[in-house]
């Protein structure tokens, strides 16, 4: 059935929100309009099904457009069709790479809410899974080239949700698994755990997860249990050890005293040690850690270094100073961290 499109709309209106028009693909068809902001109105510039060209793009640059708009009610179409596109727009360099890096995270954000938010706590499906795969795939360039940390440094959530936590700890992992030369295949199967590795936290209750400070024991217990809650809701998706370890793994300790198993030393893998850092990481710079929300990444590791030696892998967490130094996060904070 053929779409009824309103070519007038007041501006500010709450069925429409913004996007970037270096979001319009030349050769790639949205199945979403598009709005152009003239005065106090916007007007249809690309109906949904219509085939972007290059010149709707290069058009709206000429002008001075920095931002378009899209229907409220066609958010999932367009979610789908960055998803798409993420690669084609992530290997662009004409695009600016602050542009690309806000895409990422604002994609990545959509994607990661749609699967922990609005299809948990249900086991992953297989459709769910493709989507998260094929995502990961398209990403392990782009956050392991030169200075994409550097500019995902602003777009970076610290209010706590699952989903923002477990890109931020996906986006923290990936350069620093880069160190141990790992290939692209290997970087993809850790991603995609690493991704998936508080996907258990969608079966604890959300006054647990949201709770700020110390839990009680008996909520404690419950929280414990996120990691082997969360090899169960995978279980019916074909995700490989390595992925799994992550899952399954990332609270164990270099000294033993992590959960669900007791690990220690060198019997927790490799990249689960790297991933325990960057979760530590991010959980310690989130609204959820209790700590004042102005404390800085250089506060927050020296807290790490200080009463985490034990615990964490040093090496790693050496590792992870020097990946976080060279992408100058919070201002630069390696040579203080020697």
């Amino acid at each position: 059935m053929k779409e009824t499109i309103p070519s007038h709309t007041p501006a500010g209106d709450p069925r429409f929100f913004p996007v970037s028009p270096l979001m319009i693909f030349p050769k790639a068809v949205g199945s979403f309009s598009v709005y152009l902001r003239q005065g106090n109105t916007l007007v249809l510039y690309a109906a949904a099904g219509e085939a972007f060209t290059e010149r709707h793009r290069t058009n709206l640059f000429e002008n001075g457009v920095r931002e378009v708009y899209v229907r409220l009610e066609q958010r999932e179409n367009y979610t789908r069709y960055v998803e798409e596109n993420l690669g084609a727009i992530l290997r662009d360099e004409s695009i600016p790479l602050p542009e690309r890096a806000g895409t990422f995270y604002r994609a990545s954000t959509e994607i990661l809410r749609d699967a922990f938010e609005a299809r948990m706590p249900v086991p992953l499906d297989s459709e769910t899974f493709r989507r998260l795969q094929h995502f990961v795939t398209q990403s392990i360039r782009f956050l392991t080239s030169a200075d994409s940390l550097k500019a995902l440094g602003e777009f970076i959530a610290h209010d706590y949700k699952t989903y923002t936590h477990s890109l931020n700890v996906f986006i923290y992992t990936m350069p620093l698994a880069q160190t141990l030369g790992l290939d692209e295949a290997a970087l993809i199967r850790v991603g995609i755990g690493t991704l998936l590795h508080d996907v258990g936290m969608t079966r604890v209750p959300r006054q647990i997860i949201e709770r700020a400070g110390r839990l009680t024991p008996d909520e404690d217990a419950v929280y414990r249990t996120h990691p082997a809650q969360g090899v169960a809701t995978i279980a019916h998706v074909p995700l490989t050890q390595e992925a799994i370890n992550c899952i399954l793994f990332h609270h164990e300790r270099m000294d033993g005293s992590g959960y669900p198993t007791g690990l220690s030393g060198d019997q927790i893998p490799p990249v689960v040690r790297a991933l325990a850092v960057a979760d530590t990481f991010d959980t310690l710079t989130s609204t959820r850690s209790g700590l004042p929300s102005a404390t800085s990444a250089f506060e927050v590791l020296n807290r790490m270094r200080a009463e985490m030696a034990s615990s964490l892998d040093m090496e790693m967490f050496r590792r992870f100073v020097l990946v976080l130094s060279g992408a100058m996060l919070d201002g630069g904070f390696g040579a203080e961290m020697d």
